[in-house]
């Protein structure tokens, strides 16, 4: 067995610098930003005129792309890339893993007279073919139907990625099988968009408002911890699953609410100025960086973009948070909960509506119960959230989601909308058929004329929420930390949709019986709020009570990630889905039993994990401290003294060793019994029997934990992976 000691912890915790290569960093943002991607300007200084507007044409406002375009975007990009010193090129797609994909080509090609030259086509450019059959697919193909393809998506950016030795072009794409579904995140989300620029067009027209285009917007902020990698890799759990499943509570973890928005360690401040750098130079705009609640957790957020290019950035971000962390000899984890005990990490994603001209459609302005734009949209929002509020709770189902939902530290499994208190009024006011005023904020005084007087919002913030009104923005604060945005996104931009088209089809009906648009407009409102109104909360979504109050108003209480997959597949959601012609329901199917196995597997793992960890480094430290104490025992009957101390911590021992031996088997057993045939019900079984199961095996060695000394226990600590930074 391998030790630790304390001199292990002074090893993982001293001067990094000395390890670590000269990081030389550009201040200069204008000139980094975005220097690795080929952006539209960079499209617009290599192509011609003609071919630049054709192009612009098919990002800026869906225009089909012209065929004729790929080769001579294909050179440029090329060239661009060869500029960079990329000696390779991938398509990059989001399969229905979660993560990403690649394949890397080389630009290289053999010529007649023995030499080589680099080569990228219009044909390369456009079409890539990878193995269809190797991702999740859910039955959408079989293993030997092999055939999938991946289709350049002009609308996000191609990109550089450096490694230590070279370069690599990442075009983003789209991932479809041979028979043509979507295997992948991306394209859903691409035609969900499309859906919401229809419908959203329809209901500006109404308003008078002429635009080319209507796009989601997306800020996905992203929290993640920070372990030293020496620890790291003497976890095999975190090693395995991610997450620690072992680990005694330490003396200290965030009682003392000292570490949210504390001073940042140089250590990380170093690698967080590395990795805004990075993601600078990739163009994405990280606007925020701080220390979060628990500790050795952080976070990073950045501005608002079109949806597609903020999931796109989001994957990047992960990327770079991962990759950059080995450089300064740490290890980035982005599991729920990576620590139990402590708060886990979520990816809070701030999602609203623009038109092509920057009219945010959920901006309320100064005076919200004016702004007839805002409430019919805003109005449309909460018609969509309480609708399709399964939808929503099942986007964000993980089984790593499992552990920090509703934990009172993340929004509860009940999904509603929290306001404010200036909304809430302006909408009882609009319910009740009269609009006169809203409320105002005012000035804030700090009871000393050295500090100014602040501008006070109309409204709090409510940090409970699920669904909250953030000042021009709703935040989706249910997302995990791991997940891709993609889907959440997606389904947020169809339900949305599919409520403004409703609420448009109702005000062009009332239009045609000659009501005034003003009165037909005040009552399409009206009669929506009152039939969703019950989806609005702004109290504290922890306490008991409104678990009560929720049930009463027919809101529904997803607690575990089965109960949401399971509501995919109902009858209004795979209508809304296919009526925008964003998924099939072969698609909707695929999607549900990916989800499925992924739970299956994801748990499967870990138990078969914490089987391994339990019976090869826990139960025989337990033996040896048992033996210890023994011989200790021995050794002072021997002279004639009899310790009640000694004699009461081995008795301890034991006990506690047998109740973890009696665990583990029970455990074992869970994971010999895989609960059937079917996806669905090894699902459940991991649910029901499994996790339980795990659960006692783990209470019972974090006890074993807190009484064996230091130099026997081989796994590093909470106190060490927490606070040695």
């Amino acid at each position: 067995m391998t030790h630790h000691s304390d001199y292990d912890v002074l090893a993982a915790a001293k001067n990094w610098r000395t390890m670590m290569p000269n990081f030389e960093v550009n201040t200069d943002i204008q000139q980094i930003f975005g220097a690795d991607t080929f952006s539209l300007d960079q499209m617009r200084e290599k192509l011609s005129k003609p071919i630049w507007k054709s192009l612009q044409a098919t990002i800026e406002r869906g225009v089909q792309l012209d065929p004729n375009v790929a080769d001579i975007a294909a050179l440029a990009m090329k060239e661009w890339a060869l500029s960079k010193g990329a000696t390779h090129y991938t398509h990059w797609f989001q399969p229905l893993t979660g993560t990403t994909a690649e394949k890397h080509e080389s630009f290289v090609t053999p010529n007649a007279g023995g030499g080589a030259i680099a080569e990228f086509s219009g044909k390369d450019l456009i079409q890539g073919e990878p193995d269809a059959s190797s991702f999740p697919s859910g039955g959408l193909r079989a293993t030997f139907e092999a055939r999938g393809y991946t289709a350049w998506d002009p609308t996000s950016p191609a990109f550089i990625v450096k490694h230590s030795n070279g370069s690599t072009l990442f075009i983003p794409t789209a991932f479809a099988s041979w028979t043509g579904e979507a295997l992948d995140f991306k394209t859903p989300l691409l035609r969900s968009m499309e859906a919401l620029n229809k419908q959203a067009s329809r209901a500006l027209e109404l308003f008078g408002v002429a635009v080319n285009k209507v796009v989601s917007t997306v800020g996905a902020e992203q929290e993640y911890f920070l372990v030293d990698e020496e620890f790291f890799f003497r976890r095999p759990d975190l090693v395995m699953s991610g997450r620690t499943l072992f680990g005694a509570r330490p003396p200290r973890g965030q009682e003392l609410e000292d570490h949210y928005f504390g001073s940042i360690p140089d250590r990380v401040l170093s690698f967080m100025t590395a990795v805004e750098t990075e993601l600078y130079r990739l163009g994405v705009p990280i606007k925020t960086r701080h220390n979060e609640v628990a500790p050795a957790q952080y976070e990073l957020a950045p501005i608002f973009e079109h949806s597609n290019i903020a999931a796109d950035h989001q994957q990047v971000v992960m990327q770079v948070l991962k990759n950059t962390a080995r450089r300064f000899g740490l290890v980035c984890l982005l599991h729920e909960k990576p620590f139990a005990g402590v708060n886990g990490s979520g990816k809070h994603v701030n999602w609203s509506m623009s038109t092509d001209g920057g009219m945010n459609l959920l901006d309320p302005g100064e005076t919200p119960h004016e702004n007839m734009k805002f409430l019919f949209f805003c109005t449309a929002v909460i018609k969509a959230v309480d609708t399709y509020s399964d939808l929503l709770r099942m986007s964000v189902a993980s089984a790593a989601n499992d552990h920090r939902l509703g934990a009172n530290e993340a929004p509860p499994a009940i999904i509603s909308i929290f306001l404010g208190d200036q909304l809430a009024d302006v909408f009882e006011q609009l319910e009740k058929g009269s609009l006169k005023k809203s409320k105002s904020g005012g000035l804030l005084g700090l009871g000393t004329n050295v500090l100014p007087r602040l501008p006070r919002h109309a409204g709090d913030r409510n940090r409970t929420s699920p669904f909250a009104f953030t000042g021009n923005k709703f935040e989706f604060r249910a997302v995990g930390s791991s997940q891709s945005v993609s889907f959440p996104i997606t389904v947020l931009n169809t339900i949305v949709a599919q409520a403004v088209g409703e609420m448009t089809t109702a005000l062009q009906a009332r239009l045609k019986k000659k009501e005034s648009f003003e009165t037909a407009l005040k009552n399409v409102l009206i009669d929506t709020i009152k039939r969703h109104k019950r989806v609005i909360f702004n109290g504290d979504g922890y306490e008991d009570k409104w678990q009560k109050e929720a049930a009463k108003r027919g809101l529904q209480n997803r607690r575990t990630s089965l109960e949401a997959i399971e509501q995919l597949m109902q009858k209004q959601n795979v209508q809304v889905f296919s009526s925008h012609a964003v998924l099939t329901e072969r698609e909707l199917e695929a999607r549900q039993e990916i989800a499925l196995d992924q739970y299956f597997k994801t748990i499967n793992i870990e138990a078969e994990t914490t089987e391994w960890i339990a019976q090869t480094i826990i139960v025989p430290a337990a033996h040896q401290y048992i033996g210890e104490l023994s011989t200790s025992a021995e050794n002072l009957h021997d002279l004639g003294i009899h310790s009640k101390a000694v004699m009461r911590s081995l008795q301890e021992v034991v006990n506690k060793a047998d109740d973890l031996s009696e665990a583990l088997e029970h455990l074992k057993t869970m994971n010999r019994e895989l609960g059937g045939d079917t996806v669905h019900s090894k699902a459940y079984h991991m649910r029901d029997n499994v996790v339980p199961a795990m659960n006692k095996v783990r209470a019972a060695a974090d006890e074993l934990e807190r009484i064996i000394p230091d130099k026997l226990w081989a796994m590093p600590t909470y106190r060490e992976m927490l606070f040695v930074k």
